[in-house]
């Protein structure tokens, strides 16, 4: 059962605890074949904030919806003794996919949680029936991603620590992650914010994701891909590199739409998603 909302913003799930120590928030609805929800990265992500128009409506389909918190975000644990890797965060996942009794799932994932995604699909392949990934990460060169405005933003914003204010926040999502500023509303921020408080400085100083390029070709499932057409955090080399070296994928690309497809195109989002995971 979810716990009531803490504080008013974001909603208290259940937790799993992983064998290397590490403790996992998720949300979870429905049941049917296992969807796990990725969400991105950023000052005050969350699961939930990435993914709340998205995981009821897919849940409702027919499937068991989980929406996880990574390690160092939101409710989940937020280790100082490790480094934030590419490697620790699969490890995190499938430990906790272990507990939850997931044996093989789809795995849904935007920007940081699309890189993890791939990485988990690669390392273990036996348990990924499908791939959603919106704008995911590690599709580009690191120093094509540092000549975009919205990782210039992000960084900006980051760098102003405990004193980010709710102006700051909404700066960064308004100008880095949406194309049409309605979608900032007072409860993103309150939920961003909240979750915010939570984070420690240590996540962003060794996060630390590789390229993927090279591998996408070694993925098997199908995958579906989305991009918004007005991306200011992913550099369009990107999307090419995403949909030349991915077999068995379609690409949905989307106009009046930034860095949140799932946000800024719910509907259309939510039909595809279930689509797929219904038919491949």
């Amino acid at each position: 059962m979810m716990k009531e909302a803490v504080q008013g913003f974001l909603p208290e799930g259940q937790y799993i605890s992983c064998a290397n120590g590490q403790t996992i928030h998720y949300l979870e609805s429905g049941s049917g074949p296992a969807v796990v929800w990725l969400h991105g990265s950023g000052p005050g992500a969350t699961g939930y904030s990435n993914f709340k128009g998205n995981y009821l409506a897919v849940a409702e389909a027919g499937f068991r919806s989980i929406v996880v918190d990574h390690p160092g975000f939101g409710f989940s644990s937020k280790p100082q003794d490790v480094d934030y890797t590419l490697a620790f965060f699969v490890t995190c996942l499938k430990q906790a996919l272990d507990g939850l009794g997931v044996q093989r799932c789809a795995l849904v994932g935007n920007s940081l949680g699309g890189a993890i995604a791939i990485g988990f699909a690669l390392a273990y392949p036996e348990c990924v029936d499908k791939l959603v990934l919106m704008a995911p990460g590690a599709c580009s060169p690191m120093s094509e991603y540092q000549t975009m405005p919205g990782i210039k933003k992000l960084f900006e914003v980051y760098g102003r620590g405990a004193a980010l204010t709710e102006g700051d926040m909404a700066e960064l999502i308004r100008e880095g992650l949406v194309h049409d500023a309605r979608h900032v509303t007072d409860d993103l921020l309150g939920e961003r914010m909240q979750a915010m408080a939570l984070q420690n400085s240590h996540l962003m100083a060794t996060l630390s994701i590789p390229e993927q390029i090279d591998c996408l070709k070694d993925i098997r499932c199908p995958v579906l891909g989305f991009w918004g057409m007005d991306e200011r955090m992913m550099p369009e080399s990107g999307i090419m590199n995403f949909a030349r070296n991915c077999q068995n994928m379609r690409l949905v690309l989307l106009s009046e739409c930034g860095h949140w497809v799932m946000v800024e195109h719910e509907a259309v989002f939510n039909r595809y998603c279930v689509d797929f995971l219904r038919n491949g």
